[in-house]
């Protein structure tokens, strides 16, 4: 007998890629707030984060306050000081390594041969319930402490410096092109 996933409803800001997959992820009773509507105050439960990093100002101003400790930010990115300065520091955290081409397709997600088991991640209070909603979509996700969290975090911020470094050396080049033509520059940027 397989095992069921149970998946914790959620609060989904950002009605792009990420968010209309995870949503998908659900079992329909998740909210998604799209730009410019409140987050509601009385539904519990995470609150998944997946905009861009321009919008994470008007994504906490649309948040109550009481509400915070429950964000979880999907974002790329060094989001360290900006949490720090806005008293989130230990806020919940993906690191996604799973791409949505198109609204509406299903998540592909980033095992290499390197690394078989996949590379998502996620830290905070609500890491086991993304982990299991991921799950459920098929994708892979570990749930890290948080120093764990940071060194793969680091790990991943360092990988997208070089891929968009040799990127924009080469016009035209997407990080598909950059793995399979010119990954020795970005080895050697790497190492």
């Amino acid at each position: 007998m397989a095992a069921t996933t149970t998946v914790v409803p959620a609060i989904i800001v950002g009605g792009g890629r990420v968010g209309k997959a995870l949503q998908s992820m659900g079992d329909g009773s998740d909210v998604l707030v799209k730009r410019g509507e409140s987050v509601p105050l009385d539904f519990p439960g995470p609150i998944l984060v997946c905009t861009r990093n321009d919008d994470l100002e008007a994504v906490l101003q649309s948040t109550p306050q009481s509400r915070w400790s429950d964000l979880v930010f999907f974002q790329n990115g060094m989001l360290e000081p900006w949490l720090e300065s806005k008293g989130l520091g230990d806020a919940d955290q993906v690191l996604a390594y799973f791409a949505v081409s198109k609204l509406g397709e299903p998540p592909v997600d980033g095992k290499t041969d390197t690394n078989p088991e996949g590379l998502t991640a996620a830290y905070g209070k609500w890491a086991s319930a993304v982990a299991s909603r991921l799950h459920a979509g098929g994708l892979s996700c570990k749930v890290l402490d948080k120093g764990a969290f940071q060194k793969q975090m680091l790990e991943k911020l360092i990988w997208i410096c070089a891929f968009m470094l040799v990127g924009a050396r080469h016009p035209g080049a997407t990080v598909g092109v950059v793995e399979s033509q010119y990954r020795s520059e970005a080895s050697y940027i790497i190492l």
